[in-house]
């Protein structure tokens, strides 16, 4: 994991490429980051919940009990790791998140983002996404717009499009 501060480039908020992004992440699960508003790990996070410059960032194993999900909606923002493209738990907890605890804030994807993930992050929750450096923009933008109907339902959309077709037949 590494271990400086991070300042992701290309930041995909709310389907568009965001004009700015004004939060790096500290992966430094001791100290707290000079530069601000940081998003930190969730200890660090908690120990300091009442500084306003500071989000919290839950790692993938993250246990999200109904007492934290409680602490979290304190925070505007809360960021979930992808330690790997492999590691599909940060999708079960935004999903978790927006439809269990009703997370009102963003909730931002971060670490190892891929351009394919897109669509099924915003599916779950997820309304940022901060891309990988070696991931292009342009082409996350038309990932985001590749499908235009989906069988299942997600956190946006809760009728299913046969349920929507046998209502219109």
């Amino acid at each position: 994991m590494p271990d400086s501060l991070v300042h992701v480039d290309h930041l995909i908020a709310h389907g568009e490429l965001a004009a700015e992004n004004s939060w790096c992440v500290s992966y430094d699960e001791e100290a707290l980051p000079e530069q601000r508003p940081a998003i930190v790990p969730l200890g660090l996070w908690l120990a300091n919940s009442s500084d306003a410059e500071l989000a919290p960032l839950l790692a993938s194993d993250t246990e999200l009990t109904v007492s934290l999900a409680k602490e979290l909606k304190a925070s505007p923002l809360v960021a979930v790791n992808f330690p790997a493209f492999t590691d599909g738990r940060g999708y079960s907890l935004a999903r978790l998140l927006r439809e269990r605890f009703a997370y009102p804030g963003e909730i931002r994807a971060v670490g190892d983002v891929l351009v394919d993930q897109l669509n099924y992050m915003r599916r779950c929750g997820f309304d940022t996404m901060a891309l990988r450096d070696d991931q292009h923009p342009e082409d996350a933008l038309r990932a985001l717009n590749a499908f235009s109907v989906r069988y299942q339902t997600d956190v946006q959309e809760r009728t299913a499009i046969f349920t929507k077709r046998l209502e219109n037949s």
